[in-house]
């Protein structure tokens, strides 16, 4: 069996804006208490919030389980808007 991580469906499961698991995630490319980057089967991932906690991440189910305060969430079309996130964010 080839272990190709495309064929993995994506969802997002967020539980009274305090709990979020995301299944179908390549990789996480940067994360801190406010803001978490992924690379999904789906396109990057934006997760914005507060004191928010990575919980678990199961690479070998590319699953990834977020907690804190979820305020928002945005898919990012092309790779140009997440340079420039990790940019701006490196210089604030």
């Amino acid at each position: 069996m080839e272990n190709n991580i495309d064929n993995y469906n994506h969802a997002l499961n967020l539980v009274e804006r305090k709990n979020m698991l995301i299944t179908g995630v390549k990789k996480i490319d940067n994360f801190d208490s406010e803001e978490f980057l992924m690379d999904t089967v789906m396109g990057y991932l934006v997760i914005k919030g507060k004191e928010l906690e990575l919980l678990k991440l199961d690479t070998m189910q590319q699953t990834v389980s977020i907690k804190g305060q979820i305020n928002s969430f945005a898919y990012i079309e092309n790779n140009k808007n997440k340079e420039t996130s990790i940019i701006n964010k490196l210089f604030k």
